[in-house]
């Protein structure tokens, strides 16, 4: 992958995003195996770190064009990232991949909600949020209340990510802001996973968490950022709404866990209104491929 990035231009921006969504929940779910070893904490710390070193090699941080006033958003991103990792992890230890999810989801809707200025978007949100409601199946008894709000915690989590991740897509060009702002996750994760992990690394988990980086966090922080350069903020929040049916698959597939009827009607809801939230949800543009993109004028559109 180039410095400017191929799918720049070339790649619909949709596409990217649910490259994204599909890495995500795979990384998600073959790292419940990992979680069960070091914890959900270790497990983000590790990700999070190899996901660093990775992006450190591939992209080179761009200290010499940072601005002090670029330091609260970097530095509000990554610790984001790194907790809201941590919340999804733990909550994916105690609930079902898919439930995790389609609660997380909460939060690109909320973002998309805010974001709207048309009745037609408020439609999809409102289909997709009672699609969330079918996967979730809050009715039901049995599921831990302790899960259900470390994914709420998630949700908040990636609803900034999803701001905040424009803001620095479009004041830096390339994968550079992720050399500076991944790091950044890791040594946030570090102040939970280092105590959980301790005494519980060997070569075999090590070797584990950097394959897994590749799922979470290289490939989709890579596509979500190239992807918010092009897509608003409302049409990239719905889009998410696959995202639980993705998580609901691929816990059915991966982890073996059962779905039930009502889960799967929320499945095609979801999907019907994320894909068509993506129509006419590019962004206008405003934002130079240079080595400082920052908009000429103005504060960054999002």
């Amino acid at each position: 992958m180039s410095e400017r990035g191929p799918a720049a231009g070339s790649v619909p921006p949709w596409s990217l995003a649910i490259g994204a969504m599909l890495s995500v929940q795979l990384g998600s779910a073959l790292s419940v195996h990992l979680i069960s070893t070091v914890g959900p904490g270790g497990t983000a710390w590790l990700r999070l770190t190899a996901g660093a070193v990775i992006f450190l090699l591939i992209a080179r941080p761009p200290l010499r064009s940072l601005r002090w006033h670029d330091a609260p958003v970097l530095l509000g991103l990554g610790v984001t990232t790194g907790l809201q990792t941590v919340a999804f992890l733990a909550a994916i230890e105690r609930i079902p991949l898919g439930t995790s999810v389609a609660i997380e989801f909460l939060g690109p809707m909320t973002v998309a909600a805010v974001h709207s200025h048309s009745r037609r978007a408020l439609i999809w949100v409102g289909a997709a949020g009672f699609g969330v409601v079918l996967v979730t199946q809050p009715w039901r008894g049995d599921i831990s209340l302790v899960g259900v709000g470390y994914a709420g915690l998630a949700a908040v989590g990636w609803a900034a990510y999803i701001v905040l991740t424009q803001r620095v897509g479009d004041r830096f060009s390339g994968l550079s802001g992720l050399a500076l702002t991944v790091p950044i996750a890791a040594c946030t994760a570090a102040i939970i996973g280092i105590p959980q992990a301790a005494g519980h690394l060997t070569l075999a988990v090590v070797g584990a968490a950097v394959g897994l980086a590749i799922l979470l966090p290289v490939v989709p922080y890579s596509f979500e950022l190239l992807a918010l350069r092009q897509m608003t903020p409302t049409a990239f929040g719905t889009l998410m709404a696959l995202e639980p049916a993705i998580g609901v698959v691929l816990g059915i597939l991966v982890l073996h866990q059962a779905v039930s009827g009502f889960q799967v009607i929320g499945i095609l809801l979801v999907v019907v209104t994320g894909a068509a939230a993506q129509r006419g949800g590019r962004r206008r543009p405003s934002v130079i491929d240079g080595a400082d993109a920052r908009p000429s004028t103005g504060p960054v559109p999002f």
